[in-house]
């Protein structure tokens, strides 16, 4: 057997509920209107990005601003959102530890958008998303993870995500450590809603495929207690450890060092909040080879890197920039399919036009020009997430997991994509 054959093996004898084969079903749900020509509506649809150039995950920022900018180019170049070009509004997020997202959306929101690109980190959406539903905005990221997330009473159809929830990320990242030969793990998860999500799910993924946890530690972003949490990974003597965090995650890394179990004595698993070329800045030469990580997603084709390049040429990761593309993306189909550029009838129709078993496009002209034609369309692009649920998660998407080589860089080295796991 291959590596990926038996990694996708370990995920289905240990998470009965994840089909790896590309089984969609066929979905009747279509576009109610037709894109034909209307009047021209009183305003352009106006899109707000939500997205980190500070805080935490801040380098992921460039990559989906990027995403968002290569999106709105093609979408201009093919006529803009019922006749009129649309615009962009560019705001920071922060992260959690900030009110920087919130002064950004209050001053979105009155300057007329529609919708929001963002935000990165789950915490940070479930900051704002009372504001944006309020407000009747599209609240759209490219990245969120959060199980929270899913939950119709907290989104009220008015939040949507091209990234799978971490109930797939979860199940593949047990799966890894677990067809990787771990059999009891230390789990070492940042305190926020997403981190400790995620290891909650790792934990029940890991210990259905007959796997032991042998420590759960939670631990705040500070030294002090980076030390001492790690100092209970080592007495507790797992063969691996599942590392869930951000960019902080450099100093528990240094601290494993410190303390004699750093990554090449004892298997290092990471997840998308840290898989980056960033983290392992500073860190010594070669001491990340050989960790394993994953991310939502998958890896952006040449064709859409020399898009965000042209946006953007000092780009050097590219991580969620598929998912920033086809979020923006399907903002347009659905204004275009709404005849409307309000929040609410956007959001009506973000399912319909990512329907799965409808008419197949991949191009925003291609989409338009089939519902101008009356055709109830299933829009499928780079990220290759498709049948957005009311609930605003996708029903079918992909999950690459990435490995640090010897210069302390990361590099795809396999991806799974299936139907997501129920929320």
């Amino acid at each position: 057997m291959s590596r990926s054959t038996v990694l996708r093996c370990g995920i289905v004898l240990s998470i009965a509920s994840l089909a790896l084969a590309a089984c969609g079903s066929s979905n009747s749900e279509g576009s109610s209107a037709s894109g034909s020509a209307s009047a021209t509506p009183a305003s352009p649809l106006i899109i707000g990005t939500l997205l980190p150039q500070t805080g935490s995950l801040d380098a992921l920022g460039p990559s989906e601003v990027a995403g968002v900018d290569a999106a709105i180019a093609d979408i201009n170049s093919a006529g803009g959102v019922l006749g009129q070009p649309v615009q962009k509004i560019e705001g920071d997020s922060g992260d959690d530890t900030t009110t920087i997202a919130a002064q950004t959306v209050d001053a979105q929101i009155k300057q007329g958008v529609s919708a929001i690109i963002g935000a990165a980190q789950s915490a940070v959406s479930l900051s704002v998303i009372n504001t944006t539903t309020a407000a009747g905005v599209v609240l759209f990221s490219p990245a969120n993870t959060s199980s929270e997330l899913s939950n119709p009473a907290i989104t009220k159809g008015l939040y949507f995500r091209t990234a799978a929830p971490d109930t797939f990320q979860g199940a593949v990242l047990a799966a890894l450590a677990h067809t990787d030969g771990a059999k009891n793990v230390a789990i070492m998860a940042l305190t926020d809603v997403y981190t400790t999500g995620l290891a909650d799910d790792v934990t029940t993924n890991f210990e259905a495929a007959g796997g032991t946890v042998a420590v759960r530690v939670n631990y705040d972003p500070t030294p002090a207690s980076y030390t001492a949490g790690v100092a209970k990974v080592k007495v507790a003597e797992p063969d691996a450890l599942i590392l869930i965090g951000f960019s902080e995650s450099k100093g528990v890394i240094e601290q494993l060092q410190a303390q004699g179990i750093g990554p090449q004595k004892l298997t290092l698993f990471l997840c998308d909040g840290q898989m980056s070329n960033a983290l392992a800045v500073g860190l010594p030469a070669g001491l990340m080879n050989g960790v394993k990580g994953t991310i939502p997603g998958v890896q952006a084709s040449e064709k859409l890197r020399a898009q965000m390049l042209a946006t953007n040429p000092n780009l050097t990761d590219f991580t969620y920039g598929p998912e920033a593309y086809d979020a923006t993306v399907l903002v347009a189909l659905a204004a275009q399919a709404a005849q409307s550029t309000k929040g609410a009838d956007i959001a009506a129709q973000v399912p319909a036009v990512s329907a799965q078993g409808n008419e197949p496009c991949s191009k925003f002209a291609e989409c338009v020009a089939l519902l101008k034609a009356g055709k109830a369309i299933s829009y499928v692009g780079p990220s290759g997430a498709t049948g957005i649920k009311p609930n605003g998660d996708p029903s079918y998407a992909t999950m690459t997991i990435w490995q640090f080589g010897p210069d302390n860089t990361i590099a795809p080295i396999d991806s799974i994509a299936a139907d997501v796991p129920t929320s």
